[in-house]
């Protein structure tokens, strides 16, 4: 079965455009649609991009194409084509965009979600790189007249960590998603995209189950922590508007969890798991 996805960047562009950073745009445009392909199971095939901004500089464009080809080369997956376009009066000065498509494949008998998600399943969250490419609308508002080369508690500037490139799980992920069918312990994947939790993970449940997660289950990285603190923000709406820390959400049945999380090159964390609901 084909899959595909079509996504922008949003409004990171504004903050890479301030900073005179683009490569990371490019980054984070492949590896945001490669994702969203990867909840269906899917590896990416190709990937087309579009470009458009008031006036095209030869520079910026070739620093975001060379990060999309990057992440694509990471990937496996060849950068087709793409298109670019000028377009002075609908864009103001200095401004641009930045979208996508991708298109990948799976075996019809390996599409995720599996149908044999059951109530007492375990949900494993794998670390995200960042804020990938979610609530940067908010995040300008914040970091208005903020000096971005302060340092957080982890060692990066406020600029390093909101450049950071959303990460891509396929590297990770695809190894236990092309064994024979049934053999994967993947029963469901969500990717924490915006809307955060709540938005996101009831996409791999059916209606009958819902998905109960403990937000102590794991530590929010000093970026989000400064953020909220900066912006004075309630807790509940951190978790609807970021990642949090958790990029994606692996759905596992309870016997399998101690062995997957033990095969992984890197930490993660059970934050909750399945349950019925009425």
């Amino acid at each position: 079965m084909l899959v595909a996805s079509t996504d922008g960047v949003g409004t990171k562009v504004k903050l890479a455009a301030q900073l005179g950073q683009y490569a990371s745009i490019g980054q984070d445009i492949v590896n945001h649609c490669a994702n969203d392909i990867l909840v269906q199971g899917a590896r990416p095939l190709f990937f087309l991009d579009y470009i458009a901004s008031a006036k095209l500089r030869p520079e910026m464009v070739a620093e975001i194409v060379g990060g999309m080809a990057s992440a694509c080369r990471a990937l496996g997956c060849a950068l087709l084509g793409g298109e670019t376009a000028e377009m002075p009066g609908v864009y103001a000065p200095g401004e641009f965009d930045v979208a996508g498509t991708i298109v990948g494949v799976v075996e019809k008998s390996k599409l995720l979600p599996r149908a044999d998600v059951v109530a007492g399943d375990v949900l494993v969250g794998l670390a995200s790189s960042g804020a990938h490419t979610n609530g940067y609308s908010l995040i300008r508002k914040l970091v208005a007249g903020v000096d971005l080369s302060q340092r957080l508690p982890d060692g990066q500037t406020i600029a390093q960590a909101l450049l950071q490139p959303h990460r891509a799980y396929a590297p990770l992920l695809q190894p236990y998603l092309d064994k024979a069918d049934k053999d994967s312990p993947i029963k469901a994947l969500a990717h924490i995209t915006g809307g955060g939790f709540p938005d996101n993970l009831p996409r791999c449940l059916p209606a009958h189950l819902q998905a109960r997660v403990d937000y102590r289950s794991w530590q929010a990285p000093a970026l989000f922590q400064w953020l909220q603190a900066q912006g004075e923000i309630a807790s509940a709406e951190m978790y609807r508007v970021f990642n949090m820390g958790i990029g994606m959400v692996v759905v596992l049945g309870a016997a399998d969890v101690a062995a997957f999380q033990a095969s992984l090159p890197e930490p993660s964390w059970v934050i909750g798991e399945v349950t019925s609901r009425e």
